[in-house]
């Protein structure tokens, strides 16, 4: 896989070295188990995969680059590159400024912008009128384009059941930037409607059926159909994609729910099912696969807490959150400073997104076992610091630089 150039305060030696280690042993991945790392009364269990991955990479790259390349240019981002507090800090720092915010709010207008700007597009993609009215100033997106390849691959994907006479049904969070990408451009060639969850599917199933009224479907599902969407019509013949950063298993559970609803409409059969449903195969990236894999794989070991440890607003990491609430108490946190000196820590629900001060999180007991993992936009570096802290709370320090130390010296 290619290597890229990010700033070094993102990457972490001790985390490559452990990566490396354990890509070495298990090169195929089929091991899911988390790494053990021993200090004294804290045993801490480091997820098989984490952190940043291709697309986020790639983005970093291209944006520092892109400054370091234009001293004398007015640099925007359309929103945030990616989903992490630290790197979007830091781009600010360096002068960026942002267009819109996550949920497409202006906070720039785009009328102050000309065509000798440098206009960033995020990893998450942008919509096709964003891209036009960019393009009709005279300025030049490609060059700038970070957007993920697997984002790429959906809108690809999309685009080529949407040739066959497919609808698209979306899985992905209606307000999230790379849905409303994904949506722009399924749009733009066949019919679309979005689903945030099973519930919603079941809902948008009846339409199906018949077993709601064609009329409601405007209302109940408003915002999230592409223009002149015919409920009657347009839910004859689809096939689903979905926002690359979901659960794994709920883009599965929908798919595979509104199959079986077209075969039992329909009367299909395995022969026949493609005539009114699209084989759309799986469109999460490998980063979400691998690290929601590794998640799973390491809720198998005995342990009283996790941690993640990621951006509060991504996707990808709240899914890690969800998995592991359900096996033990969860902390989300995005940075180390959030664990505090006193054992309380602010956290995060994934869900509301309000923040949260617990006091003596750690449990009273000999060892703590506690699992760690971080989302696709988490730096390295900050995960080191996380595990830093607590080894410090437990005297460990030294325990965890003989680890560092051994595992570079082998690199």
């Amino acid at each position: 896989m290619k290597q890229f150039s990010i700033p070094n305060t993102y990457r972490s030696p001790f985390i490559t070295a452990l990566k490396a280690k354990r890509k070495e042993q298990d090169k195929l991945k089929k091991d899911d188990s988390p790494t053990r790392l021993p200090l004294g009364d804290l045993e801490i269990y480091l997820a098989r995969h984490f952190g940043f991955c291709y697309g986020v990479e790639n983005a970093i790259e291209i944006a520092f680059r892109t400054i370091d390349a234009n001293p004398d240019k007015r640099i925007f981002l359309l929103s945030e590159m990616i989903h992490n507090p630290q790197v979007n800090a830091d781009l600010i720092a360096r002068g960026v400024r942002f267009l819109q915010d996550t949920y497409g709010k202006q906070l720039i207008n785009f009328d102050s912008i000309s065509k000798d700007d440098i206009v960033l597009i995020p990893a998450f993609g942008t919509t096709l009128a964003i891209e036009k009215l960019l393009t009709d100033k005279g300025i030049t997106i490609e060059k700038y384009n970070t957007t993920c390849p697997f984002v790429e691959k959906v809108w690809n994907r999309s685009a080529q059941i949407a040739q066959k006479g497919y609808s698209i049904v979306i899985h992905g969070k209606p307000k999230h930037e790379e849905t409303r990408a994904t949506f722009s451009h399924a749009a733009a060639t066949s019919p679309a409607v979005i689903v945030n969850d099973m519930e919603e599917t079941i809902a948008l199933a009846k339409y199906i059926t018949g077993e709601k009224s064609p009329e409601l479907f405007y209302t109940e599902f408003e915002g999230r159909y592409s223009q002149g969407f015919n409920v009657e019509t347009d839910l004859q013949r689809f096939g689903v994609v979905n926002q690359t950063t979901q659960l794994a298993t709920d883009t599965q559970a929908i798919s595979d729910y509104l199959k079986q609803v077209m075969i039992t409409h329909y009367q299909l059969t395995e022969q026949t099912v493609s005539q009114r449903f699209a084989d759309t195969r799986d469109t999460l990236c490998y980063a979400t696969n691998d690290n929601q894999s590794a998640v799973i794989g390491m809720l198998s070991t005995e342990a009283d807490i996790a941690l993640v440890i990621g951006g509060y607003n991504s996707s990808n990491t709240s899914h890690l959150v969800e998995l592991c609430e359900q096996k033990l108490p969860t902390y989300f946190i995005d940075s180390a400073d959030k664990i505090m000196e006193d054992g309380s820590i602010h956290h995060c629900n994934w869900q509301t997104k309000e923040q949260y001060h617990t006091a003596h999180f750690l449990p009273n007991k000999q060892p703590v076992k506690l699992l760690i993992t971080s989302g696709a936009s988490c730096p390295d570096a900050v995960v080191e610091a996380v595990i830093r802290k607590l080894a410090i709370q437990f005297s460990a320090e030294p325990l965890l630089d003989q680890i560092i130390t051994e595992l570079e010296d082998n690199l």
